[in-house]
């Protein structure tokens, strides 16, 4: 500013003293020459601001690719379970049915009841015939050692017969040999007696020797000829002694030989007790079927879950005959078909949320697991690539998300829901 301009002036005039300021004059209207400063003024404010909205964009850019590039999402997604179907295991007539369609049910709770009185009989039976089986089993048991001592007692028995008789066999014919010697001595006396007899006679007739002489002498021959006869007779009792002991010997010989089988019959009988101790667990083992059968006409839920019927009362069932079904809603996991290119960083563990398209809510959960294959490859006619016409498809595979515990309290998701997972890779 030049000395010579009015607020130089003005200044001067207030400093001095005893002097009162002069009126200070408007300022004129600004005059052409200064309006394109004043425009650059705006135009160089609307070139920061564009910067500055530029840079802004980058930086949300930069943000917003942070973000989308942290997780994978996909809509080809479902709540899915595992059905638990509830069929008979016997045949029978349904008496009760106790649940209704899409009833909440606990584990363990009946649902069906068939008609017991069959199988109360057949267990009936079944204690009946066990305790015919445990009672031979008991007996033959008993007999058992009985048959063992006693087959050891006629073996001794019949062994200590067989050693008499054949003693007996033995003295016998010492006997008969000496009843044939006897009779060899009586022959040679009784000869000797005839010869005396026959010559006393001739000497008697001539009065060569006394009536005396030839009496004695006809006596000796006549007590020689008996000697004989008894001599033979105490043979022909001997011989009869022989074959007496003979048979005897042949008697106990056959008893020893038949207590000799003892053994083999305690073995038998040792036998037929292990069958009759296997016929007692056959026996336990019917009793124990019959009992399960009985048990099966109470049809109990497996898990806890809505149940879907397709029973009524009246209903003749056969065994493998499905009757309900239970969907554990408690058990839903979530399938998410990704594409395999958004599997590069997906990995065992990583958080998800899953939002479910009919309530709105959304479920925190986790990966739980990557399935082996690609859906197709588990349809009943999986696609041939080796073909001409082949076109590259991006595949989809099925990444298995499980619910944090206690997400869905409420039973809320159903099996069959559209939702949409979102899997945070990092």
């Amino acid at each position: 500013m030049s000395p010579s301009s009015p607020e130089h002036d003005v200044a001067a005039t207030i400093s001095a003293p005893g002097k009162e300021p002069p009126a200070v004059p408007e300022a004129p209207p600004p005059t052409n020459n200064e309006t394109p400063a004043r425009r650059r003024l705006p135009k160089r404010r609307r070139t920061y601001l564009l910067a500055g909205a530029v840079l802004l964009v980058l930086v949300a850019g930069v943000f917003l690719w942070r973000y989308l590039s942290s997780y994978e999402s996909t809509d080809d997604a479902q709540v899915d379970v595992h059905l638990y179907p509830v069929s008979a295991r016997i045949s029978g007539h349904v008496v009760k049915v106790n649940v209704e369609d899409n009833q909440y049910v606990e584990k363990g709770t009946v649902l069906v009841k068939i008609d017991p009185k069959d199988y109360e009989v057949a267990v009936a039976q079944a204690r009946a015939n066990l305790a015919n089986a445990a009672a031979t089993a008991q007996s033959l048991n008993i007999t058992v050692p009985i048959t063992s001592v006693s087959t050891e007692s006629q073996l001794k028995s019949a062994t200590s017969d067989v050693e008499s008789a054949t003693a007996g066999l033995t003295a016998a014919e010492k006997q008969l040999v000496a009843a044939q010697a006897q009779v060899e001595q009586a022959e040679a006396n009784n000869v000797k007696a005839q010869d005396d007899l026959h010559r006393y006679k001739a000497l008697v007739e001539k009065d060569e020797v006394s009536q005396q002489t030839y009496d004695t002498a006809l006596a000796a021959a006549k007590s020689g000829t008996a000697t004989v006869e008894a001599a033979h007779a105490n043979e022909a009792a001997a011989q009869e002694t022989v074959r007496q002991a003979r048979s005897r010997l042949q008697g106990a010989q056959a008893n020893q030989r038949s207590a000799e089988t003892g053994p083999q019959q305690v073995s038998s009988t040792r036998a037929r007790a292990k069958a009759a101790i296997a016929e007692v667990e056959q026996k336990r083992a019917a009793l124990e079927q019959a009992e399960l059968n009985l048990q099966y006409t109470m049809i109990m839920a497996p898990v806890s879950g809505e149940v879907n019927k397709t029973v009524v009362e009246g209903l003749n069932v056969q065994p493998g005959q499905q009757l309900l079904t239970v969907v554990p809603l408690e058990e839903v996991w979530i399938t998410a078909n990704f594409k395999e290119t958004q599997l590069r960083h997906m990995r065992v563990g990583q958080p998800a949320k899953v939002h479910v398209d009919s309530s709105g809510r959304t479920y925190k959960g986790h990966v739980d697991s990557v399935a082996g294959a690609t859906g197709p490859l588990f349809s009943l006619l999986p696609p041939e690539n080796a073909t001409g016409n082949y076109v590259k498809i991006v595949q989809r595979i099925p990444v298995k998300i499980v619910l944090e515990p206690g997400e869905n309290r409420d039973r809320q998701l159903r099996p069959g829901m559209n939702v949409v997972p979102r899997v945070y890779l990092r």
